[in-house]
């Protein structure tokens, strides 16, 4: 079912297949929303329950209230109360959770600061790791792309470099639909996104040390995961499950998503 909950304060769109003694709750990346996962998802819902929501500041979500300062951000920590809250809605006290890019950041802060509720944890194409210098000068000409009013500019170039080259001309109709559903975003939720982000720490003792068994699903031509990175990830994180897919850019689940769907029932069970 598709409908909004109160969670964290604020207004959440979730849709919830409702079915299954075992459930997975997606989250989303940047400039995407919850329907992202549809085709995903529906393959899924055929094992397990699914929940899927749009996460702060994307899609038909609010993002964070103002802070003392007055600064509404939404940082890690207030998207996994949001997380959180909407299992409580839906009566979920155990849940899988898999989050793809920033969704996986947010994943991370989930299983630190909630470990009884997530007993296994996938990032489909994210990393622990904070913003390098560089990065973070990305960060802030993105800011200002958005508050010159430009969003649309911003999506229609940062979305088609989520696919591998060789997969663009498969993944027209998705793309397309991304950019469409870019219209629901509030731009200063974007905004508030991308200042948390910005201040997000390093995740790496969570793949280290937690007991929240870890599967990493990647792709060898992701724009946004270079080969360095993802080699660095296996030799630091010998307990986590790595899972590299030939051919596959940042959004593994939907260029392969039937590779991707074995490998996540493999791991969830």
């Amino acid at each position: 079912m598709e409908r909004f909950v109160t969670a964290g304060g604020i207004a959440v769109h979730i849709l919830d297949s409702e079915k299954g003694e075992k459930c997975i709750i997606l989250l989303h990346g940047y400039l995407e929303t919850m329907y992202i996962w549809t085709e995903f998802a529906e393959f899924l819902s055929k094992q397990y329950r699914v929940i899927v929501i749009d996460i702060p500041g994307h899609g038909l979500t609010d993002y964070a209230p103002a802070d003392s300062s007055g600064n509404r951000i939404n940082t890690m920590d207030f998207c996994a109360t949001v997380v959180k809250g909407v299992l409580d809605k839906c009566f979920v006290k155990k849940a899988v959770i898999g989050g793809h890019s920033l969704g996986g950041y947010i994943a991370l802060a989930c299983c630190r600061l909630y470990p009884e509720t997530f007993e296994k944890l996938i990032l489909f194409n994210s990393h622990p790791y904070e913003d390098p210098e560089e990065k973070a000068i990305d960060r802030k000409r993105e800011i200002d792309i958005i508050e010159s009013g430009k969003l649309s500019v911003l999506a229609s170039v940062s979305i088609p470099k989520m696919y591998s080259g060789s997969n663009l001309r498969d993944m027209d109709e998705k793309i397309r639909e991304t950019l469409e559903l870019c219209e629901t975003h509030d731009p200063l939720g974007i905004v508030a996104s991308i200042k948390g982000m910005q201040l997000r720490p390093n995740a790496s003792s969570l793949l280290s040390d937690s007991e929240i068994p870890v599967m990493v699903i990647v792709g060898d031509q992701d724009n946004f995961m270079p080969a360095p990175m993802i080699l660095k990830m296996r030799e630091s994180f010998p307990k986590v499950r790595f899972e590299e897919l030939a051919g596959c850019g940042h959004n593994c689940f939907v260029e392969r998503p039937t590779e991707v769907l074995d490998r996540v029932i493999s791991f969830v069970g």
